[in-house]
């Protein structure tokens, strides 16, 4: 794969870069959570709550009806309301990563929004109000906003397909941007992503990886399986059993990084988390994930699931984020919408 001409305009900043703020969008789609959907505000909050503590949270909410209920939910758990900012918007669903706009930085290091279209995962019909609540949010930052298109075509992009480490790599799938199942932009090749991801993520180089997890309505994201933790570091999720669904895919994942390590001779280290065992909810399995963790300020959420294996990851994550307060949330009922931690956020750089 040839290195990725200089065309890029702009900088997608990593996640672990400082964060001006996190966008959150309360739940209120009882569908994507049936017989659940009382657990989930819990949830929320709590996230809500933890980020709260160390730094400012936008929370998208439908009506007042929905802001009371999340004040109330927030007041109970000790919330830091001031650093709160409840803004009224329209949505369809709150997975905030896949539908809000991604900040990206200029050639001055300047916050601009770019607006990518959303199309439900190329699953769902109701996504029209998602789609639109990047208008929102131009109102409330007043900062340039592009919408990127390709060869005059608009792009279809989530947040949750696509992990840069802010120096030119970036991790995503064959499966979710290539396939025509779940088609996002018909007759988009490789190259054509690759143009796309210079041009607006500053990317030089980007790794293929094949196929997502089990149970992921989205067909592949990539923040269920292989995310970045510094410029030199991917955490990669690993299936310990051969008999698993997911063993294969996973482990011809892992091998792919290994050889775009050593065909560009790139100084990556590579840190395995394993997979937790397979959750079944209602008889269909959920894709659990440790690798859907959210990266704050002052801290690293981490999803859990009553399995053995969270103990181990916790101690993972401990070791390699030492700045950082590592956080387990109980992602048992939340997976039950498909998503956890990282399909729930979006972060806002300063």
């Amino acid at each position: 794969m040839p290195k990725i001409p200089d065309k890029g305009l702009y900088r997608m900043p990593a996640e672990w870069e400082r964060q001006k703020s996190t966008w959150i969008a309360w739940p209120h789609n009882k569908e994507d959570w049936p017989g659940k959907f009382t657990e989930i505000p819990w949830v929320f909050a709590e996230i809500i709550t933890i980020l709260s503590k160390v730094q400012s949270v936008n929370v998208l909410v439908k009506n007042k009806s929905d802001q009371k209920t999340a004040v109330f939910f927030l007041k109970i758990l000790g919330a830091k309301i001031k650093n709160i900012e409840f803004i009224a918007c329209k949505t369809d669903r709150a997975w905030a990563r896949d539908f809000l706009p991604i900040f990206l930085k200029d050639k001055k290091n300047k916050n601009i929004i770019s607006n990518w279209e959303f199309n439900g995962w190329a699953k769902y019909k109701n996504f029209k109000n998602d789609n639109k609540a990047y208008l929102t949010i131009k109102r409330f930052k007043k900062i340039k906003i592009i919408k990127p298109k390709h060869m005059e075509k608009k792009i279809v992009l989530e947040g949750g397909s696509i992990d840069v480490n802010g120096d030119g790599l970036i991790l995503t799938t064959k499966q979710c941007l290539l396939s025509k199942i779940q088609q996002r932009n018909k007759g988009f090749k490789i190259n054509d992503y690759n143009q796309i991801f210079d041009k607006f993520f500053g990317v030089k180089k980007v790794i293929w990886l094949n196929k997502g997890i089990q149970g992921d309505d989205t067909h592949g994201h990539i923040d269920d399986i292989a995310r970045f933790i510094s410029k030199n570091k991917i955490f990669i999720a690993k299936e310990k059993n051969k008999k698993d669904v997911n063993f294969k895919n996973l482990d011809e994942n892992i091998r792919i990084v290994k050889e775009f390590k050593k065909t560009y001779n790139q100084k990556l280290e590579i840190v395995y988390l394993p997979m937790p065992k397979p959750k079944f909810i209602d008889g269909i399995r959920v894709p659990a994930s440790y690798l859907n963790f959210y990266i704050a300020n002052k801290l690293v959420l981490v999803p859990s699931f009553g399995d053995l294996n969270d103990k181990i990851v916790i101690k993972i994550f401990k070791k390699h984020f030492k700045n950082r307060k590592i956080i387990p949330i109980n992602c048992s009922a939340l997976v039950w919408g498909l998503g956890t931690l990282h399909c729930m956020t979006q972060q806002e750089p300063i």
